[in-house]
C-alpha cells in the first residue's frame, strides 16, 4: 500500500510547462514493425500504408532528464482529434499514449500540442532516398544523419541524434527550442547509435 501511494506521488512530480526544449522523434516504421508491430498485429504495417518514417512524438526535454505523465488541468483532445493525427503518428492510438505521456508536459492544449507536433514534422524534410528502398540495407548511421543534414540545411549534427535498437535503424531525434529552431542535443537525449553499421528494413 505504501509503495502503491509513493508511486502515485512521483508520477505527479513533474509539472506541465517545466522543461527547457523539445525532441522531434521520427520512427522508421519498418523497423518498430520488425521489432514490435508485426507480433501485435498493428495495422501501420500494413504494406499498403507505404510508411517511411512517422512521427513517434515532439517530447518536451530538460537538460539533465525529461518530464513524463505531467499533471494538468488541460481538457484531454476527443477521438476524433486524436483520428485526425494518424496521418502522422501511423494510429490515433499512438497519438493520444503521446498526449497523455509527453503532450500534457508541454503546457499546451491538446489542440495546441498536435498544432505544434505537425508544424515540428512540416519543417522536417525527410530523405526520399530512403522511401527508394526495395530491400533491407546495413548502412552506417552517419549516412542516415548526413542524408538529413542534406536536405535540411538548418540542421546540424549537434542538433540530431540517430538512434537503433537490435542492430536495426529505429529512429532520428531532432532537438528544437520552443521556437522550433534547432539547438544542441543535451546528455538526456539518447546518444548515436554505437554501430557502424546497422540495418535498415525497406518501408511497410
Amino acid at each position: 500500500m505504501i509503495v502503491g501511494l509513493w508511486a502515485n506521488a512521483a508520477a505527479g512530480q513533474d509539472r506541465a510547462g517545466d522543461f527547457d526544449y523539445y525532441v522531434l522523434a521520427l520512427s522508421w516504421n519498418a523497423s518498430w514493425c520488425v521489432a514490435e508491430g508485426d507480433r501485435r498485429g498493428a495495422d501501420q504495417c500494413n504494406p499498403k500504408y507505404d510508411l517511411g518514417f512517422v512521427l513517434h512524438g515532439l517530447w518536451p526535454q530538460r537538460l539533465n532528464d525529461w518530464p513524463e505523465y505531467c499533471q494538468g488541468g488541460r481538457k484531454d483532445p476527443s477521438r476524433r482529434e486524436t483520428s485526425a493525427m494518424a496521418d502522422l503518428y501511423g494510429s490515433g492510438g499512438l497519438a493520444w499514449h503521446q498526449w497523455k505521456k509527453h503532450g500534457r508536459c508541454s503546457g499546451l492544449s491538446s489542440r495546441q500540442y498536435y498544432a505544434l507536433a505537425r508544424e515540428a514534422w512540416q519543417r522536417v524534410t525527410r530523405p526520399p532516398a530512403l522511401r527508394r528502398l526495395t530491400q533491407s540495407v546495413s548502412i552506417d548511421p552517419n549516412v542516415i544523419e548526413g542524408a538529413f543534414i542534406d536536405k535540411n540545411q538548418w540542421l546540424n549534427e549537434d542538433s540530431m541524434r540517430v538512434t537503433c535498437v537490435d542492430r536495426m535503424i529505429r529512429e532520428v531525434r531532432i532537438c528544437l527550442d520552443r521556437n522550433l529552431e534547432p539547438r544542441a542535443c543535451t546528455e538526456s537525449v539518447a546518444r548515436h547509435c554505437p554501430l557502424s553499421r546497422a540495418l535498415l528494413p525497406p518501408m511497410r
